[in-house]
């Protein structure tokens, strides 16, 4: 997937979660769902942005790893792995 692609993928993503956060929003203000769906919709909400930022991780990590460097320094993959545990913590 191009650059181009995989940013406007995130953005069509990004959208979809903040209109299920409305959905929500407005669940709550209605008060027309029960908790089981307003807490269904949070978990799709969660995973959704725990997809979001697997694909930022993996774009960073081919860019640092697969990118136009040959050679990467001992501190260039500290790097990426440090971003890799703050993101899975």
């Amino acid at each position: 997937m191009s650059r181009e692609a995989a940013k406007k993928d995130l953005i069509n993503r990004l959208r979809t979660i903040k209109g299920h956060i409305a959905g929500i929003e407005k669940m709550i203000e209605e008060d027309t769902k029960t908790c089981d769906d307003i807490l269904l919709q949070i978990a799709a909400i969660r995973a959704s942005v725990h997809k979001v930022g697997l694909i930022i991780l993996e774009e960073h990590t081919k860019d640092c790893l697969l990118g136009e460097n040959e050679t990467l320094t001992k501190d260039e993959v500290d790097k990426v792995l440090k971003t890799i545990v703050k993101f899975i913590k």
